[in-house]
C-alpha cells in the first residue's frame, strides 16, 4: 500500500505537526504534500522528511503574511499530483481534506476541526489580530470558502476525529460521521520528579485565541510565579501587561520542558482548544492542570482528581479556581494513570488498526466517483 500524507502547512509546530511526525513514523515513506514549509520554524527531523511544498512555497513574504494568501490554499491542495498513491492520509484543520485522491485511492481525514474561520468567523476575528482591511474582506473570503468546504467534502472517505468535541462538529458542520482516535503523546519523554518548585506553567503558542491574557490578569493579582513557555505573535502585548512574577521562557529543548513540567505546582490551561495535547502531557509528568471548562479538556482532565476546571473565561474565574487547587492534595501517579490512555504506542496502533479496515473494505465495496 502506497501511502501520502496531506498536511495544511507546515509553518509552526504545535499539535497537528506532532500528529504529523507520528504518521510519518507509521509510515516511514510516506511524503507529506503541503502548501508551505518553513523548516526554520520546526523540529530539524523535518528536514529529514520527503516534504513536497506547493507552489506558494514561492511566493513573497510567505513567513510573515501567509494568512494574507488565504484564498490560494485550496488551489494548492487541489493541485497536488497524488497518482498512484493507494491511501491518501490527510492531517486538516482547513484545507488538506480537500486533497484529490486518484481513482481506485482511499481517502482517510484526520480532522482536529472543521475548518475554524469559515464556520466560527466571529469568534475568530475577536480572537486573532487582524487588521482593519483583513476584518472587511475575510467575510466575503469566508463565504467562498464554505462552499468550497462543503463541495469538497466527498473526497474523503472517512473521517476520524481528535475528540468527541470535534466529532460532534463534524456531524453538525459536515453531516458526516467520524470515529475517535485521540491524538498522541510520547510518555516516554515525561516522568514524575520527587521535587516540585513553586511556579505555575503555561506551555502554549502566544496566539490571542490561547487567552493567555486571562492567565497573566490572574497572577498578576494572585502575585504567584507563573512561568510561561514558547513564543509568537501575541508574545509583546503580553509581556507589557505581566508583572514580575511572570517569567517568559520563550522556546526551550525538549528536555527542559519536560523538567520544567514535572516540577511546577500545577499546569494552567485558559484556552478552548479542540483537544489539548500540553494538558495531557502536564499530566504524564504527574502535575495537575487548571482548565477552562470548554472543549477538549472535558475529556482529558479528571476533574478533582487531575485537575480542576474554572467556569467562566476569566481572570477572577481562574483566581477562584487556583484557590480552589490549593486545599486539594493530588496524587501524581494516579494523574500519570489517568492519561496512559494518550500515548503514542496506543495512537500508532488504533490508526494501523483503522486505516487497514478501511481500506479493505474500500477494496472490497469498489472504487466510487469523486468530484
Amino acid at each position: 500500500m502506497k501511502v501520502a500524507i496531506v498536511h495544511d502547512y507546515l509553518n509552526q509546530y504545535g499539535g497537528g505537526e506532532k500528529v504529523v511526525e507520528v504518521l510519518h513514523e507509521l509510515y516511514p515513506d510516506a511524503p507529506i504534500f503541503t502548501s508551505i514549509f518553513l523548516p526554520e520554524r520546526l523540529p530539524s527531523v523535518f528536514s529529514t522528511f520527503d516534504i513536497r511544498p506547493s507552489f506558494m512555497q514561492k511566493l513573497p513574504f510567505m513567513e510573515r503574511h501567509f494568512k494574507k494568501y488565504l484564498l490560494l490554499y485550496p488551489l494548492a491542495i487541489e493541485r497536488f499530483d497524488l497518482t498512484g498513491f493507494d491511501l491518501i492520509l490527510s492531517s486538516s484543520s482547513a484545507f488538506a481534506k480537500a486533497a484529490r485522491a486518484p481513482k481506485g485511492a482511499c481517502h482517510i481525514c484526520y480532522c482536529y476541526s472543521p475548518m475554524r474561520f469559515a464556520w466560527d468567523l466571529e469568534s475568530y476575528i475577536n480572537k486573532e489580530q487582524i487588521n482593519f482591511f483583513y476584518k472587511l474582506t475575510l467575510p466575503s473570503a469566508v463565504s467562498l470558502l464554505r462552499k468550497w468546504d462543503i463541495k469538497t467534502l466527498d473526497r474523503v472517505d472517512h473521517f476520524i476525529g481528535i475528540s468527541q468535541h470535534i466529532t460532534k462538529k463534524i456531524k453538525m458542520i459536515y453531516q458526516r460521521d467520524a470515529d475517535l482516535i485521540y491524538p498522541p503523546v510520547d510518555f516516554s519523554q515525561f516522568f514524575i520528579s520527587s521535587t516540585q518548585e513553586n511556579y505555575f506553567l503555561i506551555i502554549s503558542r502566544l496566539n490571542a485565541y490561547k487567552r493567555i491574557d486571562i492567565a497573566i490578569d490572574a497572577f498578576n493579582q494572585l502575585s504567584l510565579p507563573l512561568w510561561i513557555i514558547g513564543e509568537g505573535p501575541h508574545g509583546d502585548v503580553l509581556k507589557k501587561r505581566a508583572n514580575k512574577n511572570i517569567r517568559f521562557l520563550g522556546e526551550v529543548s525538549q528536555e527542559d520542558l519536560a523538567h520544567y513540567l514535572n516540577r511546577s505546582r500545577a499546569f494552567v490551561f485558559p484556552g478552548e482548544e479542540d483537544f489539548g495535547i500540553a494538558p495531557v502531557e502536564a499530566m504524564a509528568s504527574g502535575r495537575p492542570v487548571i482548565a477552562y471548562g470548554r472543549g477538549g479538556a472535558l475529556e482529558t482532565v479528571l476533574n478533582g482528581v487531575t485537575g480542576i476546571f474554572f467556569k467562566d473565561q476569566t481572570a477572577q474565574s481562574l483566581i477562584e479556581a487556583v484557590h480552589r487547587f490549593m486545599d486539594i492534595e493530588f496524587d501524581s501517579r494516579k494523574i500519570r494513570e489517568h492519561v496512559l490512555q494518550f500515548d503514542k504506542g496506543i495512537f500508532k496502533k488504533k490508526v494501523m488498526n483503522y486505516v487497514s479496515e478501511k481500506f479493505e473494505l474500500f477494496k472490497i465495496n469498489g472504487q466510487r466517483i469523486r468530484p
